[in-house]
């Protein structure tokens, strides 16, 4: 299904026409109807002469109320511009086909109303300005309708051309990702809140747990209505009511946007392609201070030019616009930019998760132009190299296209090792060939370094060595399973072909200390070293370190121990005296062998006698 949207002119007949050709009056609120005026967005459908069904969006003509325009102008699949007979192209008539232009709407009609109050000849100049105006608009070339919604002349013509103007419409995408663009939000008593929009991306059906973004509020479809029909799935394309469970009325607005879970994420910086209209009155400027709109949200932000210090009438740039607010906007989608008074620019929306750039340059704005690729490959590649180590999940999310044509598109990046996987299942990560050579390339380097620095240690700490690569604790774990040159062990890493060993001065200072304790064997000197290098010769074998700052030479420990065992198979037991007699030592060294025996199981503590276990 699609929506025709109307666009024009105050008072020049829009909501009128729009009864005249469906029987539903579109303006609802009693201030529309006292005033003549519509104020805010109407809603009515159609069935042409083919038998289709349509939606149709009418909005307020008035300057004041463009906003209102503006959120129900995103879902518009065609436009239906009024221009009033009696009256020719007027300032809205101009703003509005400027907004359907950078939202790249490309297919309308055009219908001049009240043909009754003109004649013949006044009724051609009308219809060669409006002609005029349209040129070089994405609806330059649409028909030109003259009708009277008052005595219905020219009705039937103007239902032909809509008609023929939506065979020309691509088929309603569909890539399994429903968005509901909220532009109303009421109750009804003994169903709740509900809200309507028009569908894009998705479907929705009975039962589906949804979410509200920005805000992340949960609740579940418990109703669905298109054209007043009760329905179990609503299709993309179709203007949409649905009642949510869950969900409280006065926790949502308008501009808040209905999905499944987990599919949109609130952004408040954006990248877009950037056209500023025709008759923009001023150029714009770096940090100048506007209004985005975006389906049916509005926020107020601060755009920033990315390659040029001011932007004039037609001309076009890459920016990036930090909003005050989050909006719920993907890559894509369409927006316009206004300053309190006026249109100013539009375009499309890039990237809705970037960083900061530097302006001027070169490779932050090649990176932009790929992103403007249909390619999948292309789209996919740049997602995934602007954002390494994804999970599959996050980049379903981050880019937009069918799910189907995203696992082709991947597995031809795979096959071709532009992009590797790691991992499997809901854990797994996708990265650049690049990114992930980088990342090995680093790691490798980091290692060397840190075994420079601590020859004697088995590895470094996996938490110091993923601090060093700035990646996350999970995506370091999946590319060292992949790392056949480094060897991990419990929370340390090490090159495959590392052994630890001393430098040439730890090994004099080594020598040297060997050489101290050898000289008294079994009275050591208490010497400092470094707690390493200690560690180094007591993990070698070269050293018994019994604590309290008593280290034996490996080899003077074995012959003392085995003395005391022979003493005690020859007595029975020994004592601290004997055995400091039987070494010729001190007593703290004999009572520091000895319990260090007691902890080997050599031996065993009786009282005051050692005997063996």
């Amino acid at each position: 299904m699609f929506v025709i949207g109307t666009a024009g002119h105050v008072d020049h007949g829009k909501s009128l026409l729009v009864e005249a050709l469906t029987g539903i009056d579109p303006d609802r609120l009693r201030e529309e109807k006292a005033r003549g005026m519509t104020i805010d967005l109407g809603f009515a459908w159609l069935t042409l002469p083919s038998g289709r069904s349509v939606s149709i969006v009418d909005v307020p003509g008035h300057e004041r109320f463009i906003k209102n325009m503006l959120a129900g102008a995103g879902g518009v699949d065609l436009a239906l511009l009024v221009v009033a007979a009696d009256d020719g192209v007027m300032p809205q008539t101009r703003e509005h086909l400027a907004i359907l232009d950078l939202l790249g709407v490309s297919r309308g009609v055009v219908a001049l109303t009240k043909r009754d109050l003109v004649d013949a000849d006044w009724l051609a100049l009308i219809e060669a300005d409006v002609a005029e105006t349209l040129r070089g608009t994405t609806l330059e070339g649409s028909p030109i309708v003259a009708c009277s919604p008052v005595t219905r002349e020219g009705l039937d013509a103007l239902l032909r051309a809509l008609d023929a103007a939506i065979d020309g419409l691509p088929p309603k995408r569909d890539i399994g990702r429903p968005r509901l663009p909220i532009d109303r939000v009421f109750t009804i008593d003994g169903f709740g809140t509900v809200v309507t929009g028009t569908l894009i991306d998705g479907g929705l059906a009975l039962g589906d747990e949804i979410e509200a973004m920005p805000g992340g509020l949960r609740g579940r479809i418990r109703g669905l209505q298109s054209h007043r029909d009760k329905v179990e799935r609503a299709l993309p394309g179709t203007r949409t009511a649905v009642n949510i469970a869950g969900i409280e009325r006065d926790a949502l607005r308008r501009g808040m946007v209905l999905a499944t879970p987990g599919q949109v994420r609130p952004t408040d910086v954006i990248d877009v392609r950037l056209r500023a209209v025709e008759a923009l009155p001023h150029a714009l400027r770096h940090n100048m201070h506007v209004t985005f709109h975006c389906g049916a949200d509005e926020a107020n932000g601060q755009l920033r030019l990315l390659d040029t210090d001011g932007l004039r009438s037609g001309g076009e740039a890459w920016a990036q616009i930090k909003l005050d607010t989050a909006v719920a906007a993907m890559r894509g989608d369409r927006f316009v930019l206004r300053t309190p008074n006026d249109t100013v620019a539009g375009g499309v929306i890039v990237d809705a998760a970037p960083k900061r750039h530097r302006r001027h340059h070169a490779p932050t704005l090649d990176a932009l132009a790929a992103l403007l690729s249909d390619a999948p490959e292309d789209v996919l590649l740049d997602a995934i190299t602007r954002a390494p180590m994804i999970e599959r999940a996050a980049l379903e999310r981050l880019v937009t296209m069918p799910l189907g044509q995203l696992a082709a598109a991947l597995d031809g990046l795979i096959d071709a090792n532009s992009v590797r996987s790691f991992g499997s299942g809901a854990a797994a990560r996708l990265a650049a060939a690049a990114f992930a050579e980088d990342v090995h390339r680093r790691g490798l380097d980091a290692l060397s370094a840190y075994h420079g620095e601590h020859p004697l240690r088995t590895g470094a700490p996996v938490e110091e060595l993923r601090s060093r690569l700035k990646i996350d604790a999970v995506a370091l774990a999946l590319l060292l399973e992949t790392w056949s040159d480094a060897r991990t062990s419990g929370t340390t890493v090490a090159l495959a072909s590392f052994v630890p060993a001393p430098s040439p001065e730890q090994q004099r200072v080594i020598d040297a200390y060997l050489a101290a304790l050898r000289a008294s064997p079994e009275s050591p000197p208490v010497t400092a070293i470094d707690a390493e290098l200690l560690a180094h010769l007591a993990l070698s074998g070269m050293v018994i370190d019994t604590g309290d700052g008593i280290v034996f030479d490996a080899a003077a420990f074995a012959s003392m121990r085995d003395r005391v065992r022979s003493h005690i198979e020859q007595h029975g037991s020994i004592t601290l005296a004997q055995t400091r007699d039987l070494l010729g030592s001190t007593r703290r060294y004999a009572q520091s062998l000895l319990e260090h025996l007691d902890r080997l199981r050599v031996t065993r503590r009786v009282g005051e006698e050692r005997v063996l276990r």
